[in-house]
């Protein structure tokens, strides 16, 4: 079941990767208390030792571009499973470091990084596997190390119809913020910040934000 699904992940975001770019190409999507969360992320990620930062689940590279633009000392890594979002986000920050892995399964050294950024990233991820890629964001952060985690709250499974415009099938997971919590609370981290935003009108859930802190 999780081999299956993270193929049909894979597969669907190698073909939407070039139309997702366009469409979503940076933050400007982002409400308010989103971009909040994310610079305060940021804030702490600036004064940690090294400033290592992974922006797991990178697609095209958007998010890369905020993080570096809000503080050019970051030094962020980004890892996705689709092949073809990796090469746009190469061909946009050709200087930058990027990886082709499954999230819950890297090939970096432990504690390897300063801050993890999940930004959507988990929302391919059943609520079974979610334990998986909370162990191995704790794996690779530094102690005192962050991170910041976002993804649509509820209970389920719901099926995108022809995302960004092609006819292929993509499952997304809502997850419980409570749930979320305890995870990284068994994992070792110590929350720093939880919101769940109520949904705009163009949006079909409310949405869910963890900043948290490995002890």
């Amino acid at each position: 079941m999780r081999d299956e699904l993270r193929e049909q992940t894979r597969g669907a975001y190698n073909v939407v990767a070039a139309d997702y770019a366009a469409m979503i190409p940076d933050t400007s999507f982002e409400a308010p208390l989103d971009l909040a969360m994310i610079d305060e992320f940021v804030r702490r990620a600036d004064a940690r030792p090294s400033r290592r930062v992974l922006d797991a689940g990178c697609g095209a590279g958007r998010m890369l571009t905020h993080l570096q633009s809000a503080s050019p000392r970051l030094e962020v890594t980004g890892v996705d499973l689709s092949e073809e979002m990796i090469a746009l986000a190469q061909q946009a920050h050709p200087t930058a470091r990027f990886v082709h892995a499954d999230i819950t399964d890297t090939p970096f050294e432990a504690e390897q990084f300063d801050a993890v950024l999940a930004w959507y990233s988990i929302i391919h991820l059943a609520p079974p596997q979610l334990q998986n890629v909370v162990t191995e964001f704790a794996r690779l952060l530094a102690p005192g190390g962050l991170i910041l985690l976002s993804y649509h709250v509820g209970a389920g499974e719901r099926q995108l119809i022809k995302p960004y415009g092609h006819d292929i099938e993509l499952r997304a997971f809502l997850h419980q913020t409570d749930g979320v919590v305890e995870m990284l609370a068994a994992a070792g981290f110590g929350i720093i910040a939880r919101l769940d935003r109520s949904p705009r009108k163009t949006e079909r859930h409310a949405q869910g934000f963890v900043l948290a802190e490995r002890r």
